[in-house]
Formats: structure tokens, sequence, C-alpha cells
């Protein structure tokens, strides 16, 4: 199309980035201008910046218009993050919840080492009582 003179519709007279053109001939034979919405991105996981499966490429203000269950999956973190990063947060909390038992095991298991340590002490200390007492609490002297 031979680039012909044409008048824009809105007041912006600006080559900004809202305010792209495509210039349309009519049917009318009359040269027109059509304003371009700029190009939405897909929504992308807050983890890992994968693309969301499942979820609508729309601009911003436009998920103001849909319905929820355009906007989500039916999952947890549905519309924010992929399945991918929600598999790995499960199985980072198991395994720190895993790790916390253990370290508790751990702990009972020291506890009760010092414990029968303990108590062998102190059966050791009164069998050592016991045989020095042991003539005396009879009467008998040694000489």
């Amino acid at each position: 199309m031979p680039d012909k003179r044409i008048t824009l519709r809105k007041r912006k007279p600006y080559a900004t980035r809202s305010n792209k053109i495509r210039k349309v001939k009519t049917p009318g034979g009359v040269l027109t201008v059509h304003y371009l919405k700029k190009q939405a991105k897909p929504p992308r996981c807050g983890d890992t910046g994968v693309k969301l499966n499942g979820m609508p490429v729309r601009r911003p203000r436009e998920y103001a218009r849909l319905s929820k269950p355009k906007k989500s999956v039916s999952r947890a973190y549905g519309g924010a993050l992929c399945g991918a990063a929600v598999r790995d947060r499960i199985q980072r909390a198991f395994l720190i919840e895993e790790a916390k038992i253990v370290k508790r095991v751990l702990r009972q298991q020291e506890q009760a080492a010092r414990q029968t340590k303990k108590a062998a002490e102190r059966e050791g200390i009164r069998k050592k009582k016991s045989k020095k007492g042991g003539s005396e609490a009879t009467g008998v002297k040694r000489s």
C-alpha cells in the first residue's frame, strides 16, 4: 500500500509503544486507522519462570473480567506456580519434617545413653561405698 496520509482518531499523536496503529483500507476505499493493543505475555511461574499451562494469555487488566476458573488451575498455588514447583515445595517440606524427626530421635537416644551412663556410674560409686563400709557396718575392725 503506498504511504498515504491518514488522520489519527485519538488525540495522542506520538509514536509511543501504547499508540501503535495499522493502516486499513475500508471497503468504501477510505484509508483509516486501527489502533493495536499491546501484545500480552503469558503468566509465568513465580519460582521457575516457566509459562503456566491452562492460563489464558491476556493483558493484566483483562484478567479482572475473566471468571475465577479461567484464571487458575485446580491445584494448590494454581495460578501462581507450575506443577513442578509445587511438587518441589511439597518434597522439601516433607524432607525438612523428616530431618526434624531424625534429630528428635537422635537427641532422645543421646539422652537415654547419658542416663544409662550416669546410672552405671552411680552403681559403681555405690559398690565402692559398700566395699569400704562393709567391715565398719559389721563392727569388726581391721588391724
